[in-house]
């Protein structure tokens, strides 16, 4: 088996896989331990390094812990990441002390403030008593390695947090219908990329399944699509080990030809406002 491509995780020093386990699919449900358990360990026998979780998924990192303490032997092998969507300094704290329990770990790879949405979000979070210092005293702690945000709504919010905020990582949506807008792809990848800020593509299968121009866009073309855009790693949520095996599978088969990204892009551009769903009202 064929080893998967590392990419730099921006100016962290650090390496990750090309693609990653995303913290939805199987890990975001509960009480479903076995199937969790087979999906993180094929991720682990496929060579992923880089696992997603968040507070706000389930039993994701729950799924996580059982699985580290069952195989200590595997823990330094991999990039743990999770989330808070606390907007406060001591809920956020509060948020990593329940992470680090429930993942059965003492440091963390990279925590992020999840899902910032607006110019409100920002004000809360940047204020004397927000989120953000909680995020920058603990990697001054070292209780986790590096720190992110992510966010799926607005670009310009999201070029905020990468231009003014200390992060070493942004996870935003990655997909042919961001190609057709403005705003992720242009505008705040190319910035965090001056930056130095790792880029994490998620909504990579945004748009999966649809039939445009009369062709089926698989998983495996959109996956490879977002390889070609200059990401660190690009994850997926998956909710069995077959489909681990597919998202490796496009890992190892590589970025999507410029050509065949620019087609793609032309392809959902007459669906893109309908698409982009997750960014709420366009």
């Amino acid at each position: 088996m064929a080893a998967l491509e590392r990419r730099r995780f921006g100016k962290t020093g650090r390496e990750v896989t090309s693609v990653g386990l995303g913290g939805e699919g199987i890990l975001r449900t509960y009480e479903r331990h076995t199937e969790a358990e087979a999906v993180i360990l094929e991720a682990v026998e496929q060579g992923i390094t880089y696992f997603d979780s968040a507070r706000a998924y389930a039993g994701s990192e729950d799924y996580h812990g059982e699985v580290w303490r069952d195989h200590p032997d595997l823990r330094a092998g991999v990039f743990l990441a999770s989330k808070s969507a606390s907007r406060f300094h001591a809920d956020a704290e509060m948020d990593l002390q329940v992470t680090l329990q429930r993942m059965g770990i003492e440091t963390l790879d990279l925590w992020q403030i999840h899902d910032v949405r607006t110019f409100s979000d920002l004000r809360d979070l940047e204020s004397s008593d927000g989120a953000l210092s909680a995020f920058v005293e603990a990697k001054e702690m070292g209780t986790v390695r590096h720190i992110g945000v992510t966010g799926h709504h607005d670009p310009d919010v999201l070029s905020h947090t990468v231009e003014n905020w200390p992060i070493d990582a942004v996870m935003m949506p990655v997909n042919p219908v961001e190609g057709a807008l403005s705003g992720f792809l242009d505008a705040t990848l190319p910035l965090a990329r001056e930056q130095g800020v790792a880029v994490i593509g998620m909504k990579v299968l945004g748009g999966t399944n649809y039939i445009i121009a009369e062709a089926r866009v698989t998983p495996e073309v959109l996956i490879r699509y977002a390889l070609a855009q200059e990401v660190s790693v690009a994850i997926v949520g998956c909710s069995t080990p077959a489909e681990v095996q597919a998202l490796a599978a496009a890992g190892r088969s590589g970025p999507l030809p410029d050509d065949e990204a620019e087609a793609l892009v032309e392809a959902f551009r007459p669906y893109a406002r309908e698409l982009a769903y997750y960014r709420g009202s366009l």
